[in-house]
């Protein structure tokens, strides 16, 4: 049971920690810079709403990675283990290519 009990802690803290990091860049002023701490300055975007509403987004749907492995705990230990292992392996690629696609559409050209 002890397990199970940091498995959620661990699970549901990331999940909160990248929706609440979507919630933040929804509602930044500034662009959002993606986190390997490279600064986005305001003169390279097109329009700064826009371009932090999806980087919001993505951050929030890559919580569902964590989510999904937290209620997955509660009726199959493999499959959790697998769904938090694949947020690292799949997920995060993912993130990186989808965070890319989005600066790319809204750049200054």
């Amino acid at each position: 049971m002890a397990g199970k009990i940091i498995f959620w802690i661990v699970s549901f803290g990331c999940a909160a920690l990248f929706y609440s990091i979507g919630v933040f860049a929804e509602k930044y002023e500034k662009p959002m810079w993606f986190w390997s701490g490279k600064e986005i300055k305001p003169s390279q975007i097109t329009d700064i709403p826009a371009y932090n509403k999806a980087n919001g987004r993505m951050w929030k749907a890559y919580s569902l990675w964590y989510l999904g492995a937290g209620i997955a705990e509660g009726w199959n230990e493999i499959a959790a283990l697998v769904i938090m292992v694949s947020s690292f392996a799949i997920g995060f690629p993912i993130l990186v290519c989808t965070y890319k696609k989005i600066f790319d559409k809204y750049k200054v050209q």
